[in-house]
């Protein structure tokens, strides 16, 4: 081989071993301190474009099996009645029966938190509205959002996954009302 070829191939692994080291400091940077937050200027906030609108593919399906009509309103028979859980036959949490978030075991073990109608977002992030710093928590963990008025848990593509009862959630989820929610070391459930 030439020496300039045996030149640039030194100076391709080079600038290859650095664009390594920048991608693990990003990494760990990101998981210790979080995603940057983009301000949105108010015009945009006003109304975002669609492509300014990050949708995963569980949400989009979701979406997409939504019923037409406004969010968050229910049609009348749905409403006068509890609706249950097909897999665990438990009344489904909603804006008529569920007052807050309960931990029941973790590092926030009694804490209580009112539910409002507002989505919940639940990681190590400080710009969750619970924040659970432990090992096995994702920066952005999982949501608590109502759609129809039920309380839906989506997990926001965790490293170690959310649980409802026990089993992997891996769409949006109906939550009933008194079930164990595990996120990362902690668990909480829904409450009148």
């Amino acid at each position: 081989m030439s020496e300039l070829t045996l030149l640039v191939l030194r100076l391709s692994f080079l600038v290859l071993l650095w664009a390594f080291v920048f991608a693990i400091v990003y990494a760990l940077r990101s998981d210790l301190f979080g995603q940057r937050v983009r301000k949105v200027k108010e015009a945009d906030a006003a109304s975002p474009s669609p492509a300014a609108v990050p949708v995963s593919a569980s949400a989009a399906a979701a979406a997409a099996a939504a019923p037409t009509g406004p969010i968050g309103s229910m049609p009348a028979a749905a409403s006068a009645a509890p609706t249950l859980s097909p897999s665990l036959g438990r009344e489904i949490a909603g804006t008529g029966n569920a007052r807050a978030i309960v931990v029941t075991s973790g590092t926030k073990a009694g804490a209580e938190f009112p539910l409002g109608n507002d989505e919940i977002t639940i990681g190590r992030s400080s710009d969750s509205a619970i924040v659970i710093r432990d090992d096995y928590t994702s920066t952005h963990h999982a949501r608590l959002m109502l759609w129809n008025g039920q309380w839906m848990l989506q997990d926001l593509d965790s490293t170690n996954g959310t649980f409802l009862d026990g089993a992997r959630v891996t769409v949006p989820t109906p939550v009933p009302l008194n079930v164990t929610v595990k996120v990362g070391a902690t668990t909480f459930e829904l409450r009148r």
